[in-house]
C-alpha cells in the first residue's frame, strides 16, 4: 500500500467536510459544495467536530471568502509564513471540493501555463484540434466551475500575469487556432498569494490589481496565538511524517516563538530592550519547521524529550541566512537578550555550541 506524504486538503479532512455538507441548511453559491458560512467554519473550526486550519482574524477569513462569492478574484498577501499557500488550498477544498487546479509562480512561468498548451506530436499530425490541446488548469477550472489557485503571482513575468486580464474580466478564455473559446461555469473563481517581500519584482498592472479583492494576512497578533499555531501544525507534521513520540513541553515551543518574534520585531517582549533584525524573514513556518527538526532529533539521537540543544542547530540556521551581517546579529542577540534571561541558560549554552 503506496502512502502519500501529504494529502490534498479535500482528502485529508474529507470527513468534516463531509459532516459540514450534510448539515449545511444556508444558500450555496452556483457551483459551491458548501455555503460561505460553512466554508468559514471549515477553516476557522467550531471547537468541536472541526479543527481549525487557519488561526487568525475572523473577518479576515469572511471577506476572502465573501470575494470567492463575487466575480472578483481573491489575492491573499502577506509576508512569508502567514499562510497564504495554506488557507488558499482549504478555500479551494472547502468550495470546490478540488485543490489541486494550481499554477506555481515563477521567473519561468510561462503564458501556457494559465491559459493553454499543445501536444506537439498531436499538432503536427493533425493540426490544431481540441485532441492535441492542453488546457491549463485555469482552463480546467473554468471549464468545470471551480476555484483555480496561482502561488506567487507577482513572480510570474509581467506578460503572463496580463494573461489573466481576460480570463477575469470577460470569464472568457479565447482560443483563436480553434476558432473558439472557454466561458467560466458558474462557481469559477480564481485565489492568487503575493509575498509582501517580492514588491518591485513583476509588479501588477493596474488593469490586473482591479480585477483582484486584496486581504493582507497579518502576523499572528500575540505568542500565545503563534505558539498555538506552531504547536498544532508541528503535531499534525509529526503525525503526518510518522516521527517517533518525544515530548514537547510547550515552554520549549514558546522560547523558540519568542525568540523569532523579539528577533522579527527588533524588540524585546517587554518593550525594553531594542535589538537589530537579520535578513530573513524568521516567521511562523520557519518556527514550524525548526521544532519539527528538533523533534526528530530528539527522536532518533536523543532520550525522546526535546531539549534546548535539539532546536539550537535549527534556530541558527533559521536565524543566520547571511554568514557576515546575520551571525553578528545573532551573536548580539544571544549575548545581550538570552544570556540575561532566567532559566534560558540552557538554551545560551546549546545556542552558543551551535554556533
Amino acid at each position: 500500500m503506496t502512502t502519500v506524504l501529504r494529502a490534498h486538503a479535500e482528502d485529508q479532512y474529507a470527513e468534516e467536510l463531509a459532516i459540514l455538507a450534510e448539515e449545511d441548511d444556508r444558500p450555496r453559491p452556483a457551483g459551491w459544495r458548501l455555503s460561505p458560512r460553512a466554508v468559514t467554519t471549515y477553516i476557522l473550526g467550531d471547537g468541536d467536530r472541526v479543527t481549525p486550519k487557519y488561526i487568525g482574524p475572523r473577518r479576515v477569513v469572511e471577506v476572502a471568502v465573501a470575494t470567492l462569492a463575487t466575480d472578483r478574484a481573491l489575492l491573499l498577501l502577506g509576508v512569508p509564513g502567514t499562510a497564504k499557500t495554506w488557507l488558499s488550498e482549504h478555500l479551494a477544498a472547502a468550495v470546490s471540493g478540488d485543490s489541486t487546479l494550481l499554477v506555481q509562480g515563477t521567473a519561468g512561468t510561462v503564458e501556457e501555463a494559465v491559459r493553454y498548451g499543445w501536444n506537439y506530436a498531436r499538432l503536427l499530425a493533425e493540426g490544431p484540434s481540441g485532441r492535441a490541446l492542453t488546457p491549463s488548469p485555469v482552463m480546467r477550472a473554468m471549464a468545470e466551475g471551480r476555484l483555480a489557485r496561482i502561488e506567487e503571482l507577482t513572480r510570474m513575468p509581467s506578460d503572463v500575469q496580463d494573461a489573466l486580464i481576460t480570463v477575469l474580466s470577460e470569464k472568457t478564455l479565447p482560443i483563436p487556432e480553434l476558432n473558439r473559446e472557454v466561458q467560466a461555469l458558474r462557481g469559477f473563481n480564481l485565489i492568487a498569494t503575493a509575498n509582501d517581500r517580492d514588491r518591485g519584482v513583476n509588479e501588477l498592472s493596474s488593469a490586473l490589481r482591479r480585477r483582484f479583492n486584496t486581504v493582507v494576512l497579518p502576523l499572528p497578533a500575540t505568542t500565545e496565538e503563534e505558539v498555538d499555531i506552531v504547536s498544532r501544525r508541528v503535531g499534525q507534521l509529526g503525525r503526518s511524517l510518522e516521527l517517533p513520540a518525544a515530548a514537547t513541553g510547550p515552554e520549549e515551543i514558546r522560547r523558540v516563538v519568542t525568540v523569532f518574534r523579539e528577533l522579527r520585531a527588533g524588540v524585546t517582549e517587554d518593550g525594553r530592550t531594542k535589538v537589530k533584525s537579520p535578513s530573513g524573514p524568521l516567521s511562523t513556518a520557519e518556527a514550524i519547521s525548526v521544532l519539527t527538526g528538533g523533534i526528530a532529533l530528539a527522536a532518533h539521537f536523543g532520550d525522546g524529550v526535546l531539549r534546548p540543544r535539539d532546536v539550537a542547530d535549527g534556530i541558527v540556521g533559521a536565524v543566520v541566512q547571511d554568514p557576515v551581517s546575520d551571525r553578528v546579529v545573532w551573536h548580539e542577540y544571544l549575548e545581550t537578550v538570552v544570556r540575561e534571561r532566567r532559566d534560558w541558560h540552557d538554551l545560551y549554552r546549546a545556542c552558543r555550541d551551535a554556533g
